[in-house]
């Protein structure tokens, strides 16, 4: 073993640090994302020329681009974070989301555009992703159990908070799995248009918020704090891309759960955010 490998398996007084090759591989990432965000985002309508594939309409892209910002900004916490604890909830959620991606691109491989560097670094990453953080979680994992078991979990999240995290987690892993398995049927009263390639990309998307799920298991706010953090930026931008592509969308009664959603979950978590910084604070908790 390395002396960088064997120091990062001594672990600290917070807890096992993440691995050095899995910070390597966060830094390896992010700018991929960060582009990815950048075409996606910005210039909505201009993806044929610049991004895998033609993606429309813009409300699509610009969904798919706020994705990629708040998985950025996940996997600079990846980087710099002082413990595996800090981010240890958010690999399985990046890993699903990877390989539901990498579905769609081989369900539907003949709709991308071959030959354009977006595609091949598309398709590198998606079929790469899933293994690698797949293997950098079981790895992290494995050292984290034996360095962390004299540790405390911090404290946690109510039991009424867990109760909701793990109600919207269930919701949309069903739609993550309706959207994949069905898109057909899903695309017909979606609220705004979708095709089956970005039907399943959708559901790849919502399959993210199945970390409500983890949370709801296992709730140290150290563990919880990013995921908030990256909820933030991912709903942020989905509100100015649905008020930029407004007229994307139907009007039908599922814009307004579409909407409502989207408030209610930044409004809640920011109050959730606020009181357990609050005696994160009061207990001298480490951030």
């Amino acid at each position: 073993m390395t002396a960088a490998g064997a120091s990062d398996q001594r672990g600290t007084a917070t807890g096992a640090p993440v691995l050095g090759v899995t910070r390597v591989l966060g830094a390896v990432i992010v700018p991929f994302l960060v582009v990815a965000w950048a075409i996606l985002f910005l210039v909505p309508e201009d993806t044929g020329r610049w991004f895998a594939w033609p993606v429309q309409p813009p409300m699509t892209a610009m969904l798919l681009g706020s994705i990629y910002l708040g998985g950025a900004w996940f996997f600079v916490r990846v980087v710099t974070a002082r413990a595996w604890e800090e981010v240890r909830l958010g690999f399985l959620p990046v890993i699903g989301f990877a390989t539901l991606m990498g579905v769609a691109t081989a369900v539907h491989w003949d709709l991308f555009t071959h030959g354009h560097s977006a595609f091949v670094a598309w398709a590198t990453l998606y079929f790469s992703t899933p293994v690698l953080v797949l293997a950098a979680w079981w790895w992290n994992t494995r050292v984290a159990h034996r360095h962390d078991g004299h540790l405390g979990a911090g404290f946690s999240l109510t039991p009424r908070t867990r109760a909701v995290a793990a109600a919207l987690g269930t919701f949309a892993v069903a739609v993550s799995l309706a959207l994949t398995v069905w898109p057909e049927l899903v695309l017909r009263v979606w609220p705004w248009s979708l095709t089956p390639l970005t039907g399943r990309v959708v559901g790849a998307i919502f399959v993210l918020g199945g970390a409500g799920i983890g949370i709801a298991r296992r709730s140290s706010w150290r563990s919880v704090r990013l995921l908030i953090q990256v909820a933030w930026i991912m709903l942020g931008l989905m509100a100015v891309a649905t008020v930029r592509a407004w007229d994307d969308l139907d009007g039908g009664p599922l814009t307004g759960v579409f909407v409502a959603w989207i408030v209610l979950v930044l409004a809640g978590s920011a109050v959730v955010y606020v009181r357990m910084e609050r005696r994160s604070r009061g207990q001298g908790a480490s951030p």
